[in-house]
């Protein structure tokens, strides 16, 4: 009789536990679900919250770091076609844009007439090929600088023939 007690006694104590834990991994669960926004404009506020913002550089700023080259004319690859083209390149900062521009008559415009050589028609046609010609001089001409970055490559002027 005795043994039959403390087994009642300990499947006992077993079952509160178990209904102890699942109580509060229920609580849990719906504490989580109540704090979280369910439409999607507030989700996207409560994932920025932690988010500091920074203040975007001024205007003055953005002109002092903006290196433009322009009207540069070259053949395209397997054609007949050229292209002229002008762009504006934006840095993170004047010590980049002072380096931009002590390179920019040797690299900076041979790798962009190399890059331009290497492209057909249709690869630099519509904003889809503007728009990998950018990213492929960014790629280009990120690695030759030290002091500073590009951050935007704007194509301000472009004729292809």
């Amino acid at each position: 009789m005795f043994k039959n007690k403390i087994f009642i006694l300990i499947v006992s104590i077993l079952i509160a536990i178990t209904l102890i834990l699942t109580a509060a991994f229920v609580l849990w669960n719906f504490m989580e679900k109540s704090n979280q926004s369910k439409d999607p404009a507030g989700q996207a506020q409560d994932a920025v919250a932690s988010v500091k913002p920074t203040k975007p550089p001024s205007a003055e700023t953005v002109k002092a770091n903006t290196a433009i080259i322009k009207d540069i004319l070259t053949n395209l690859s397997g054609s007949q076609n050229f292209i002229k083209i002008s762009f504006a390149f934006e840095l993170e900062n004047s010590k980049g844009k002072a380096e931009f521009d002590s390179l920019l008559d040797s690299a900076v415009k041979g790798m962009i007439v190399q890059t331009l050589g290497d492209m057909t028609k249709e690869q630099i046609e519509g904003s889809k090929g503007s728009d990998s010609l950018t990213s492929t001089l960014m790629n280009k001409l990120n690695p030759l600088l030290h002091d500073g970055k590009i951050k935007q490559i704007w194509i301000t002027d472009k004729v292809l023939q």
